[in-house]
């Protein structure tokens, strides 16, 4: 069976392709020149570029293909990561990668499938056959379809996986261009990003809403002090994200920052996402009652928003257990990695509301069972579970709903408590498990325990909170009795909504000491200030 980017492979004949260019055949045919980009930018759903010149009265000089938003990788192994690109016309998609940064001795990889606009113009190739632990150096070329002209390289780096107990270090954050506040170019861009490329990760674990879909981004925004946040616009941005060339949009406005672009060619990354990339607080089946959407049914937002995702992220549907974003990732002896999916499979936010005391599910029976399995069978000394929606903290979704794990009344466990209680319960002799979240837009250190909980048949463990890494600050939320948490630190602003002017934007660390086997985690600001430590020793 033909794949979409197959048929619109065909479909880009070489009348299709003058014309995109910006030309017609007969004038190709006369020598005239160009008509410019806007034609380009119509027939590639406004996003992909002319392949002409386009200077009034200049020469037809085909111009070489264009790396459009830099380059990108993610889901690492011990032999070789995925490495991601976009292309501004269609183009065929080169590698060269080698343990040099001159590369001697570089291997050679290829796309499978031509970037067209089937995939809004991205695309993605494996690299394997690498040693073990090694920084690996790589170049993206683009090869026009038509013409078979290249452009000019980008560059990045990766690091593979290590098999014997080495010294790790990973990043952990989530919320991106939220509550309007996008890419301010008066205070140099999301330069959160920046920062983050400064503490040499190895890899970085993005916690969810990756995008705002639902959030529009105006010029300016004028706080309650009086100051004003300045935006670069783009027409996706310019409203809710209901199309897929809208949800398509966001990735690529995000991607116009250059500290995101250099931290993505630079920090290979695990990708998961939460609500906002689709719209907030949603669930499936939802219908919205907001008059800002036409689109009201959630299920047909959602599928859109899942295809912008992984066209738009180095994610490799292959490595989910379902093709969509729960996976494993094994990270040497020391780690491993279990990333959720709490958005896709959760039952409606309206169940949940302080009267009920009926079952419910964040995680689904397939995905509560994978995980279970997952943690127990783990030769791994550190089980990091990678969720995106937080345990404690109490999330409303309006005035009586709740939107995450916590039913928001102390006592046993009720509605999506119970699930999460039998995971716990399930896996309370695997020592080492950390939890790593989001979400809630400040950043936390929380430790779990039994003797303080309504239930009781788990181990204590500790979960982190960070974020977010652009996007307005909030919190602290209040806190759910029925796990025992108790909040040992956070970082919150003293009104809500506080613009990334403040310094209350935030990312965590991860540090593995490959002799010690000890995990240090570190709660930073976007400005470099180490504002929380831990230290958690290995139990054998």
């Amino acid at each position: 069976m033909n794949s979409p980017a197959d048929k619109a492979q065909r479909e880009l004949t070489r009348r299709g392709f003058l014309r995109v260019s910006g030309l017609t055949v007969a004038a190709a045919g006369a020598g005239f020149v160009a008509r410019g980009t806007a034609t380009a930018q119509s027939s590639f759903g406004g996003t992909f570029g002319s392949s002409a010149g386009s200077s009034f009265g200049a020469p037809l000089l085909p111009k070489r293909p264009v790396i459009s938003h830099g380059v990108a990788s993610g889901e690492m192994t011990n032999s070789g990561a995925v490495i991601w690109t976009r292309a501004d016309r269609p183009a065929r998609m080169v590698v060269e990668a080698a343990t040099n940064g001159r590369f001697k001795n570089a291997k050679t990889f290829r796309a499978p499938v031509p970037l067209t606009p089937a995939t809004d113009g991205t695309g993605r190739v494996r690299l394997s056959g690498f040693p073990a632990g090694r920084d690996i150096h790589y170049r993206v070329f683009l090869e026009d379809m038509y013409t078979g002209m290249r452009s000019a390289p980008v560059a990045g780096t990766f690091r593979t996986v290590p098999v014997t107990a080495r010294d790790i270090r990973f990043l952990w954050s989530g919320d991106v261009a939220g509550q309007g506040y996008g890419i301010n170019p008066k205070i140099g861009g999301m330069v959160g990003w920046a920062t983050m490329a400064k503490r040499n990760p190895h890899f970085f674990l993005h916690s969810g809403d990756v995008v705002y879909a639902d959030g529009p981004i105006e010029e300016k925004v004028t706080l309650e002090d009086g100051r004003v946040w300045h935006n670069l616009v783009s027409e996706e941005t310019s409203k809710v994200a209901e199309t897929l060339k809208e949800f398509r949009g966001r990735y690529a406005y995000n991607l116009r920052d250059e500290h995101y672009r250099n931290f993505n060619a630079h920090v290979p990354q695990l990708v998961q996402w939460d609500d906002h990339e689709t719209t907030n607080n949603w669930y499936p089946g939802e219908i919205l009652t907001d008059d800002k959407y036409m689109e009201k049914r959630v299920d047909v937002l959602s599928a859109r928003s899942i295809r912008a995702f992984h066209e738009w992220q180095p994610v490799d549907t292959k490595t989910a257990v379902d093709g969509r974003i729960y996976r494993k990732v094994s990270y040497g002896p020391l780690l491993e990695v279990f990333i959720l999916d709490m958005r896709s499979y959760k039952d409606e936010n309206t169940k949940h509301t302080k009267d009920n005391k009926e079952a419910g599910w964040i995680l689904g029976d397939k995905q509560r069972q994978w995980l279970i399995d997952g943690v127990k069978k783990s030769k791994a000394t550190w089980k990091i579970i990678a969720n995106d929606l937080p345990i404690g903290i109490v999330v409303p979704d309006g005035e009586t709903a709740q939107e995450g794990v916590s039913s928001g009344t102390p006592g046993k466990p009720v509605g999506r408590e119970q699930e999460i209680a039998t995971v716990l319960s399930a896996i309370k002799n695997v020592k080492n498990v950390v939890w790593l979240t989001a979400d809630v837009h400040y950043c936390a250190a929380h430790e779990y325990h039994p003797d303080r909980a309504a239930f009781q048949d788990f181990s204590p463990f500790w979960e982190f909170v960070s974020g977010p890494l652009n996007a307005g600050a909030f919190g602290p939320n209040k806190m759910d009795s029925t796990f025992g948490p108790e909040v040992v630190f956070s970082h919150t602003p003293d009104q809500p909504n506080r613009s990334p002017l403040d310094d209350y934007q935030h990312f965590g660390e991860v540090d593995i000491d490959g002799q010690s086997r000890e995990l240090t985690v570190r709660l930073i600001s976007t400005r470099g200030q180490v504002l929380y430590t831990k230290t958690l020793p290995a139990k054998c």
